[in-house]
């Protein structure tokens, strides 16, 4: 794509070449090495296998486990004392609860209710004022009225 006497980094900048350096292992000198001799000195299995081999080696002591701490026994009666403790709370916290809900229901049901009488209440008060507060528009006396081939007169 570029040719190759170009610079092909897109910017006009040469490309740098980094070539990695050889790190120099570090001079490990061993320790010396001090000979032991053990406090007494084990004893020497040989076990020939049914095949003829031998091995031989040192008798290792098995390792013992450390002892498992007992845990202290509890009660049934204990237990259940504690399990009758924690489903008379649950019990108590639902009826809790319930209580709350239905006092604010009552709560809710109480405030619609006065809603609507005082929405229904100034209809009315609406309708009662406004029929004495102006004479407008014709008024028809039933009694006086008559029918006459089934046309209103007044």
């Amino acid at each position: 794509m570029y040719p190759e006497h170009t610079p092909a980094t897109g910017r006009g900048r040469p490309i740098e070449v980094h070539q990695p350096s050889p790190i120099t292992p570090a001079v490990v000198t061993p320790a010396p090495l001090v000979p032991l001799q053990p406090g007494t000195v084990p004893t020497v299995a040989s076990i020939v296998l049914p095949d003829g081999r031998i091995v031989t080696g040192y008798a290792i002591n098995p390792t013992q486990p450390e002892p498992v701490t007992a845990k202290p026994v509890v009660s049934r009666a204990a237990v259940n004392v504690a399990l009758g403790g924690v489903g008379f709370l649950a019990v108590c916290g639902g009826l809790l609860l319930l209580t709350t809900f239905i006092t604010a229901l009552t709560a809710l049901i109480t405030q619609l209710i006065t809603l609507v009488a005082v929405v229904f209440g100034g209809f009315i008060a609406v309708q009662v004022l406004s029929t004495h507060g102006h004479k407008g528009g014709a008024t028809v006396h039933i009694r006086k009225a008559t029918f006459k081939r089934n046309h209103f007169h007044g």
